[in-house]
């Protein structure tokens, strides 16, 4: 019994990943809430209201995880004070938050910040909440509004083409849903198609200059 409960002891405790987490509040706009949290293995979970227990989940390549990761590090994990300090519109309460492996927490909280890197972080968050945002569109029309489906579909693509798709593949089900049934316009299910099939190839690496 004495080994057994030694054995027990030498067991680590299960180890949650790394986190960061970003929030922003802005009455008024749409959504007025955001929360979204990435952790180092690229599980991302999104939400639009702090009460809400079930968040959209999603997966982030290793890459674009790390990516995050290593401004998070640029900025010291967020330990200094982010905000300029300057007297510029409001554009809603932004917070940075890193949580560790144990749970400890660090975070800045700001308007606006001249920090750049901290400005390529709030980009990035911004995207991956626009990708998010439009997945839920493109989820709603798909049950509930067909005819909005083509404009949910141009959003995604915009998004696409500008580089700004946080997680493609989440979107594979949702497409070949909508391909595969003949209540949608053919254009629909053409376009769902093509950007499927482009998800699924990947982004076309860019020619060296």
């Amino acid at each position: 019994m004495r080994f057994l409960v030694l054995a027990l002891l030498a067991i680590p405790a299960f180890a949650v990943p790394a986190r960061l987490l970003f929030t922003k509040s802005f009455p008024g706009s749409v959504p007025a809430y955001v929360w979204l949290a990435v952790d180092r293995n690229g599980g991302l979970q999104y939400k639009e209201s702090p009460t809400d227990e079930q968040p959209l989940k999603a997966q982030l390549k290793e890459g674009d995880a790390a990516l995050l990761f290593s401004m998070a590090e640029k900025l010291n994990y967020f330990k200094e004070p982010l905000e300029s300090g300057l007297k510029v519109a409001n554009t809603g309460k932004k917070t940075f938050r890193y949580e560790d492996e144990s749970g400890a927490a660090t975070e800045s909280i700001f308007n606006y910040s001249l920090n750049e890197t901290a400005r390529q972080l709030l980009d990035r968050f911004e995207q991956i909440a626009a990708t998010e945002r439009a997945y839920i569109d493109l989820d709603r029309t798909s049950h509930f509004d067909k005819l909005g489906v083509n404009d949910s579909l141009a959003m995604i693509e915009a998004l696409w083409v500008r580089k700004e798709l946080a997680a493609p593949e989440q979107f594979i089900p949702l497409l070949t849903h909508i391909t595969a049934h003949q209540s949608y316009m053919h254009l629909v299910r053409e376009r769902a198609a093509r950007l499927k099939d482009e998800f699924l190839a990947g982004p076309v690496a860019e020619a060296p200059k």
